[in-house]
């Protein structure tokens, strides 16, 4: 478990965007891989199939979340509907200089609003393989599509990356 548990818990966060909700998922992930663990067949790799479950649990999240209808906790920290910061921009910021802080806030904004942008199956390929860190082999095993599909989207969803983020190469040479 301890193995798996930093990607597993990376993978699922980066596909529900909400911490509470992505350690119930890690949790119900590691139930319900202890309680099948009988039925696990040793065809595939053991990542292979936790993965697998988590993805089941995070699009069953997701179907579940289009059901919903009450406020995000994402709201104004001060319990109403007007514009106010949420509890998260409330905090004290100890990070870096204000100037590379807000534009590595920005740059973190564009990233998680490309990536949602993407189209799901290339996505979700982003997903398992950076997040993750799964060869595409286990990925193609997880979607149910040859490896050479996976690549592929994993190609495809670089390139819509690439084109969203291009105003922040400059940047990113003068970081790096």
């Amino acid at each position: 478990m301890k193995r798996h548990e930093v990607g597993l818990f990376n993978f699922i966060l980066r596909s529900v965007r909400d911490r509470a909700t992505a350690e119930e998922l890690l949790q119900d992930t590691w139930i319900r891989v202890l309680s099948g663990l009988k039925d696990f067949q040793r065809a595939s790799k053991f990542s292979t199939w936790v993965y697998t479950v988590a993805r089941n649990l995070c699009i069953d999240q997701a179907r579940k979340a289009v059901l919903r209808r009450h406020p995000s906790l994402d709201q104004s920290s001060r319990g109403s509907t007007d514009d106010g910061p949420t509890l998260g921009e409330v905090l004290p910021d100890r990070g870096p200089r204000a100037d590379r802080n807000a534009i590595s806030k920005e740059l973190q904004s564009k990233l998680v609003q490309a990536i949602q942008e993407l189209p799901e199956d290339q996505r979700e390929v982003f997903m398992l393989r950076e997040y993750g860190s799964l060869a595409f082999k286990e990925i193609a095993d997880i979607v149910g599509a040859p490896e050479n599909t996976v690549k592929s989207r994993m190609r495809y969803a670089l390139e819509r990356l690439q084109s969203a983020l291009a105003e922040y190469e400059e940047y990113a040479k003068a970081l790096g």
